[in-house]
């Protein structure tokens, strides 16, 4: 069906405008948005004829760039490297586990060679953030669980493209050296590591120090540079898009000018993504090819989810201090979502023998999944007591921005619970010069500063400073014991 350019631009509003009630829809019925957006997509595919897994690889590449951009600049490190050592274990040990225990399964169950069965299995190694997050609603499971998961979610994604990429390879020339892979292997993941670090300081200093004419460039900037950071390390052949999660980890735990602005321009550029990425993932779908696949699509998204996934978690933690319901959880947790159905193009890129029938597999495999699982996650952590109650929503907002051309700028701080400053009254506090406390939140009160205003561990304050001072303000006022890290 032929459409006029008004045509495509008024649907274009339309799937947004649904692609945003649909998310609302997904928060109170527990289920990934990613199930509605495919829906849509899919629904579309009868009305429009679309099979271009090109233009559909080079999408969902961009949109990944964006949603693991988001992720990492929303990370707190104080957080992340408390489970670094078992989130690292998940998304390497792990994937490499998940991998060889679906891809055993799906060799024999869909009648692949071994190679193509092992593909299958790396293209569903990976978890998927968005998806976890978006169905833990308002339900505030333990912090070290969600950090462990968001930290695997947020890693594991280059050691899934290392494998998909290295296994089509394989299949397309059999004769390569497993040596040259190993080696392949450790230079894809430790440069891409130095790459996210380099990319991350440079990013960080030339945010505070350029001085651009719009408080609204500050933002396309750091879109501009998540892809710089994937592009340069893709081109020296290393993983891109680790890069571009160590790049936005950095970048969002330092000092930055315009930082409310930024993150909330790529909180709702990343959802943009996610809805127009799983919309054109549904239309590259034809409904009766999953029927075609239904049984062997059940009863191998069962065995990921039973078998292949507890493997991985269970044997990569197996020496980590997380209890058994701990581990069951972050095994269960682990959906599959816009990953393995943008992996699955790489076979049909290729074109690959069984390339149509893998990915159909992998799509039902991700939707029963992201339904299955996606509806039972807070149920579950509920019966397994990792559950603390529900989330209490912030009640105050207050937009920060650099002011003007000046110096000055207002930043938000939250001061430590074993801070040495409480109980100390404002007056006592030796703030540098032409630096003023404007607010004060304490829980749910905002509280207006005065010189004997005494201070309390966990206080939000904001504060009025110069750029010159902001590294001075955050110096005086972070925790200084160290977090224990989780083994």
């Amino acid at each position: 069906m032929n459409f006029s350019i008004d045509s495509i631009i008024f649907v274009l509003a339309l799937l947004l405008i649904i692609g945003v009630l649909t998310a609302k829809f997904s928060t109170r019925l527990g289920l990934p948005a990613l199930v509605f957006f495919v829906a849509v997509g899919m629904g579309l595919g009868g009305y429009v004829y679309f099979d271009n897994a090109k233009i559909t690889q080079l999408f969902g590449i961009l949109a990944l760039i964006i949603i693991i951009f988001e992720g990492g600049i929303q990370t707190r490190w104080k957080d992340l490297r408390s489970v670094l050592k078992p989130a690292g274990s998940l998304a390497t040990v792990g994937v490499l586990v998940t991998t060889v225990a679906a891809g055993f399964f799906a060799k024999f169950i869909l009648d692949l060679s071994w190679l193509e069965g092992l593909l299958f299995g790396a293209i569903v190694g990976s978890t998927d953030a968005a998806a976890v997050f978006s169905v833990l609603g308002s339900k505030n499971i333990r912090k070290k669980l969600t950090s462990t998961l968001e930290a695997e979610s947020g890693s594991n994604d280059p050691m899934a493209l290392f494998l998909t990429v290295t296994l089509v390879g394989l299949i397309q020339h059999p004769e390569t050296n497993f040596g040259t892979l190993i080696l392949t292997f450790f230079w894809e993941m430790g440069f891409g590591l130095i790459m996210g670090y380099l990319v991350g300081k440079g990013s960080v200093w030339l945010i505070n120090k350029i001085d651009l004419d719009s408080s609204g460039l500050y933002p396309v900037l750091t879109l501009g540079l998540a892809i710089f950071a994937y592009g340069v390390t893709t081109t020296l052949h290393a993983s891109g898009l680790l890069a571009v999660y160590v790049t936005a980890v950095i970048i969002g735990n330092s000092p930055l000018s315009y930082r409310h602005s930024i993150i909330r321009f790529h909180e709702g550029f990343a959802w943009m993504m996610q809805i127009l990425m799983f919309i054109l993932l549904g239309l590259l779908v034809f409904p009766e090819q999953l029927v075609e696949v239904t049984w062997s699509g059940i009863l191998l998204a069962f065995l990921l989810m039973l078998v292949a996934r507890p493997l991985g978690v269970f044997i990569s933690m197996m020496f980590s201090k997380y209890s058994f319901k701990e581990k069951l959880f972050i095994s269960w947790a682990g959906l599959r979502g816009a990953v393995p159905i943008v992996l699955a193009t790489y076979p049909l890129m290729a074109n690959i023998e069984n390339d149509n029938l893998i990915f159909n597999v992998v799509f039902f495999v991700v939707l029963l999944s992201a339904l299955l699982q996606g509806a039972t996650i807070s149920p579950l952590a509920n019966r397994l007591k990792l559950s603390e109650g529900e989330t209490k929503v912030q009640s105050h907002t207050l937009e920060l921005v650099s002011i003007g051309k000046t110096n000055n700028e207002l930043i938000e701080l939250e001061i430590p619970k074993e801070t040495p400053y409480a109980g100390i009254e404002l007056k006592n506090i030796d703030l540098p010069t032409d630096t003023l406390i404007t607010g004060v939140i304490r829980g749910e009160r905002l509280i207006t500063p005065r010189g004997d205003t005494i201070l309390q561990g966990k206080d939000t304050l904001y504060i009025l400073v110069s750029k010159k001072n902001r590294d001075t303000i955050q110096e005086l006022f972070e925790e200084k014991e160290s977090d224990d890290s989780v083994s």
